[in-house]
C-alpha cells in the first residue's frame, strides 16, 4: 500500500511544459520543438573559467545563506549601472537559487490565507501554483490584443482588485507575449498598486532581451513610493545562457528581504559557493545573445509574420494570432504534433486571455529553428 500524499497537491497543476512533453513522449517518434524557453547559446568561457578557479581554489563549502557578499555586491552594482537603482548589499539583496525561488519566497513572505494576487491574462502558467501554495488565490486580469501587441488595461486591473488582494505579480518583458511595458505603462500600473497598497512583484528576468528601439524599465526605478512595494526578481538564467546554473536575485527594501530571507533558511541553502562566485563576474562583464535573437526573431516573422505572428519587443516567444481560423488554440497545437511533427504551445495554456494564439519559442536556433518554422507553417496554412 502506498502511503497517502498531501491534500495540498490538490493546488498545483502541472506547467504547460511539463503537460505536451508528457504527450510528446507518448509518441515515440522524433519531433522539432519550439516550445521551451532555454537558451541554446553556451555559457561563455570567462563565466565557466571563474567557477572553475573557484572550484580549483576550494570554494565547496556552505555558502553565506543570504548569498555571498561578493555576488550581492555585484547585484547591487548591476542594478546602479543598468536599472538606475540604489540597493544595499547588505540588507536590500538575496540571493535564490533561481528566479522561480525568489518567486516563491515573495509569495511565502507576503501571503495569508485567502489573500489574493493579480496577475496578467495570459501570464507564465508556472506563477498559478506557487500562489495557492502560498495559501493566496489567483486573479486574472484581462488582457487586450490592441495593433498587434497585447496590453493590460487600467480599467481591467481596477475591476480586479478588491479587499482581499496582496499584491500584482508583473512580468516584463510579458511571457508569454512579448510585450515590453513602456514607462508610461508602468507608471500607471505602479500609481494602481500605490492607489490600492498592494505590493509590485517584478520578475524582469528577460530585461536584456528586448529589440527595435524598446527600453526595460524597472517599476522600482519610478519613483521611491513604487521602490517602497516593489520586490524585483532576476536571474542570470535567460541573460547569460546560465539555466541550469540555478543563480537568481531578489532586491527589494530590508524588511522585505529579512521575511524572504526566513523563508530561504527553511528550504534552501542558495546556490553553490562556486556558482556565486561565477555569477558575480556575470554580472561585472558583457551580456551576449541579443545580436543572435534577434536575427532568429526576424526569421520567426518572415517566416510566420503571413499566419498572424506578432512581433515580440522582448524576450524570445513570438505569439502567432490564429484567431480568424475558429478554431481552439489547443486543437492547432494538436494538429501541428500530430500531423507535422513539431511543437508549440497553445495559448490557452497561459489563460483565456492566450485563446486563439501559439506561443512560438526561438530560443534555440539553427537547423532546428528554420524546420520548425517550415512545419508550423505548412500546418498553418492548411487550416
Amino acid at each position: 500500500m502506498s502511503l497517502p500524499v498531501s491534500g495540498r497537491l490538490d493546488l498545483l497543476r502541472p506547467t504547460a511544459v511539463n503537460s505536451i512533453l508528457a504527450e510528446v513522449k507518448s509518441l515515440h517518434e522524433p519531433v522539432v520543438s519550439l516550445m521551451r524557453g532555454e537558451p541554446d547559446l553556451k555559457t561563455p568561457l570567462h563565466i565557466v573559467e571563474a567557477a572553475q578557479k573557484a572550484l580549483a581554489g576550494g570554494r565547496t563549502g556552505y555558502p553565506d545563506n543570504r548569498g555571498e557578499i561578493r555576488l550581492r555586491e555585484a547585484v547591487a552594482g548591476k542594478l546602479a549601472r543598468q536599472n538606475g537603482l540604489r540597493y544595499d548589499p547588505g540588507t536590500e539583496v538575496l540571493v535564490t537559487p533561481g528566479a522561480t525561488f525568489g518567486i516563491h519566497a515573495a509569495l511565502m513572505a507576503l501571503l495569508n490565507p485567502g489573500d489574493e494576487v493579480l496577475v496578467p491574462d495570459p501570464v507564465y502558467d508556472a506563477y498559478l501554483s506557487p500562489i495557492r501554495l502560498a495559501g493566496g488565490q489567483p486573479v486574472p486580469v484581462p488582457s487586450s490584443i490592441v495593433a498587434g501587441r497585447f496590453v493590460l488595461p487600467l480599467d481591467a486591473l481596477e475591476a480586479a482588485v478588491s479587499q482581499r488582494t496582496k499584491a500584482l505579480l508583473l512580468n516584463t518583458p510579458w511571457n508569454p507575449t512579448g510585450t515590453v511595458f513602456s514607462k508610461t505603462e508602468l507608471a500607471a500600473i505602479a500609481d494602481f498598486c500605490c492607489r490600492h497598497g498592494i505590493a509590485l512583484i517584478s520578475d524582469e528576468i528577460y530585461e536584456a532581451i528586448v529589440y527595435d528601439g524598446f527600453e526595460h524599465v524597472s517599476p522600482a526605478a519610478l519613483s521611491d513610493e513604487v521602490r517602497q512595494r516593489t520586490i524585483l526578481i532576476n536571474a542570470l538564467s535567460k541573460t547569460y545562457a546560465m539555466t541550469g546554473w540555478r543563480a537568481g536575485y531578489v532586491a527589494a527594501p530590508a524588511p522585505l528581504i529579512q521575511a524572504m530571507f526566513l523563508v530561504l533558511q527553511q528550504s534552501s541553502r542558495g546556490p553553490a559557493t562556486f556558482v556565486q562566485d561565477a555569477a558575480a563576474v556575470a554580472l561585472d562583464g558583457p551580456r551576449p545573445g541579443i545580436e543572435e535573437y534577434s536575427r532568429r526573431r526576424d526569421l520567426v516573422l518572415r517566416e510566420l509574420g503571413p499566419y498572424g505572428a506578432m512581433a515580440p519587443e522582448g524576450g524570445f516567444f513570438a505569439m502567432v494570432d490564429v484567431r480568424r481560423s475558429g478554431i481552439p488554440s489547443d486543437e492547432i497545437r494538436r494538429r501541428l504534433l500530430h500531423e507535422q511533427r513539431v511543437v508549440v504551445i497553445h495559448g490557452a495554456a497561459y489563460g483565456p486571455g492566450g485563446e486563439g494564439t501559439l506561443r512560438v519559442s526561438f530560443a534555440a536556433g539553427g537547423d532546428a529553428l528554420q524546420e520548425g518554422l517550415r512545419r508550423v507553417r505548412a500546418g498553418l496554412a492548411t487550416l
